[in-house]
């Protein structure tokens, strides 16, 4: 009798197992178990293993868009109020911080907090960041590219928050005055130059 191999998608060893294992000992502790989990051994000792799909890769990630005219960046914030969400820049950095008070779910309690940072290319002013947040918790950031090297500052940026509604949304007063501002003041510094 001939010896037969039994094929598999991934290799039996410990490494694997350790790599991703089955209970929840990861940042998603608090928001459910999936039937899959309950579902699947600590350990199992067959000749297949079945991957296991990364419940971080579909929550809390972010997307940067750069190209010849912007510098943008999509940050899942579905957990925090717009109140509760801080965006500024220092120097050539950009921090997007969340912070909730604890606070019951169906679970129990739970608290939340993050910082994250990313690095503007060096052509866009730090003053010009506009934040938005849409009524589905994505935090919508958007610079746009000068062309030439900007001085380093640090820059409070307001996050306004879209509602749900039908049509197109007017700016508040306060924000279109502010771009006048910074609109002249650019205009300054090209007659300066």
């Amino acid at each position: 009798m001939a010896a037969r191999t039994v094929p598999h998608a991934y290799p039996m060893s410990s490494e694997y197992e350790f790599a991703s294992p089955s209970k929840i000992y990861d940042q998603n502790f608090g928001e459910g178990v999936s039937p899959c989990e309950i579902l699947a051994p600590a350990l199992y000792h067959g000749y297949y293993i079945r991957p296991r799909i990364n419940k971080q890769l579909d929550r809390g990630t972010s997307e940067i868009s750069l190209n010849d005219h912007k510098f943008q960046v999509f940050l899942d914030v579905c957990h925090f109020l717009p109140d509760e969400l801080t965006v500024r820049t220092v120097d050539n950095l950009l921090e997007v911080m969340g912070q909730h008070p604890q606070k019951s779910d169906r679970h129990g309690f739970i608290s939340r907090e993050f910082t994250r940072t990313y690095i503007l290319p060096l052509d866009v002013d730090p003053l010009l960041v506009r934040a938005t947040l849409s009524h589905d918790g994505i935090l919508s950031i958007v610079a746009p590219r000068t062309g030439k090297e900007v001085k380093a500052r640090v820059n409070e940026v307001k996050i306004t928050h879209q509602k749900q509604l039908e049509g197109k949304e007017e700016q508040p007063k306060e924000e279109k005055e502010k771009e006048k501002e910074k609109e002249k003041e650019k205009e300054k510094e090209k007659e300066e130059s």
